[in-house]
């Protein structure tokens, strides 16, 4: 176990969970504050003037119809990836067990670009979107179940099996952009990831999927909080691993599959998150798996919200109204970097 899974005293204390749960709550909902007055063709004043039950017609339609929507999504997607990234990383024993490189988010985004290239979905047609990163999603990672074979309870070579999944994934997605050119311009939002035109339908049908896999994620945290104890403890205390594990495995991949088909691959958003929920709200899974979608709601939102600023200051700066800065480049530079500090940290305390 690394120096994350241990739980700090005060997190054992009766309200010291209590105590950070609401503190992360409150993160929340100071970033839902902000990505609704961050954005452009809508003042602070006219924000405020809407949620009060005034303002023009024009405003209380892109706060009621178009920001609020976006900010939903941002967040639950947010915490889908912070789950689903728990849950790997538990039922894998790998703390770099992320969406990212277990096959999970490069074969949602291939499902979805490969539908897009087809004609068969696209940013208009949410609910073929969702079926197509399913599709996707699950077979990047039933791909990496068949590869690992015997391996499965090796994290350091499932890890390495995610990372040759993931690659080959990638692959193909850029084969389809080569045999669609004219779709790139449609599909580029998916390999990046974006909150831009998030809408009341795609919110309908993103609320009701994370909160049925989000509450079969949080019934599993008593055998995942075996499984991180290792394969032969997990066993000793009559959890069949190779049960569990699929069982979990299936949740992080439906909780993954259904962000990407709302955002896009949102980078190191599922690889993070995790170990910020491990060190602020110790190892009981059943308050760290809650914690991490409030994390992740809070990641994502707030990556949102300073992306719309940003976008808003460059277009002022350039002269030009339809620049925009997507979510996922500032999580992936932001994440990039902290993975870096990271791993430069512990190399260090070798």
């Amino acid at each position: 176990m690394t120096h994350l899974d241990t739980v700090p005293e005060r997190a054992r204390s009766p309200r010291g969970p209590a105590a950070r749960m609401g503190g992360l709550a409150l993160l929340v909902a100071a970033v839902a504050c902000a990505g609704l007055f961050a954005g452009r063709g809508v003042t602070p004043d006219g924000v405020r003037a809407v949620l009060l039950g005034g303002g023009d017609p024009t405003a209380e339609h892109i706060v009621l119809q178009l920001r609020f929507p976006r900010l939903l999504v941002a967040l639950v997607a947010g915490a889908c990836l912070g789950v689903a990234g728990l849950v790997l990383q538990s039922a894998l024993r790998n703390p770099l067990a992320g969406p990212e490189v277990t096959g999970v988010t490069p074969g949602a985004v291939l499902g979805a670009v490969a539908a897009t290239g087809l004609g068969l979905a696209g940013w208009e047609s949410p609910t073929a979107v969702v079926v197509a990163a399913c599709l996707g999603g699950f077979a990047g990672a039933g791909l990496l179940w068949l590869l690992a074979g015997r391996d499965r309870g090796d994290p350091e070579q499932t890890a390495v099996y995610g990372v040759l999944v993931s690659a080959v994934l990638a692959g193909l997605t850029a084969v389809v952009l080569l045999v669609a050119p004219g779709e790139l311009g449609s599909v580029v939002q998916w390999l990046i990831g974006s909150t831009e035109g998030r809408v009341w339908q795609h919110w309908n049908l993103l609320w009701p999927w994370a909160a049925f896999w989000g509450m079969a994620a949080w019934l599993l945290a008593g055998p995942l909080t075996l499984l991180r104890c290792g394969d032969e403890q997990a066993s000793a205390a009559g959890l069949a691993t190779g049960r569990g594990r699929g069982t979990a495995l299936v949740c992080a991949v439906a909780l993954t599959a259904g962000a990407v088909s709302a955002v896009g691959a949102l980078g190191f958003v599922g690889l993070l998150v995790p170990h910020l929920a491990l060190a602020v709200l110790g190892a009981d899974l059943r308050v760290t798996l809650p914690g991490a979608a409030l994390l992740g709601a809070a990641v994502v939102g707030g990556a949102d919200a300073a992306a719309q600023l940003l976008s808003r200051l460059l277009a002022t700066a350039f002269d030009a109204d339809r620049l925009t800065l997507p979510v996922g480049a500032l999580t992936t530079f932001v994440g990039a970097g902290l993975l870096m500090a990271v791993a430069r940290r512990r190399a260090d305390e070798r």
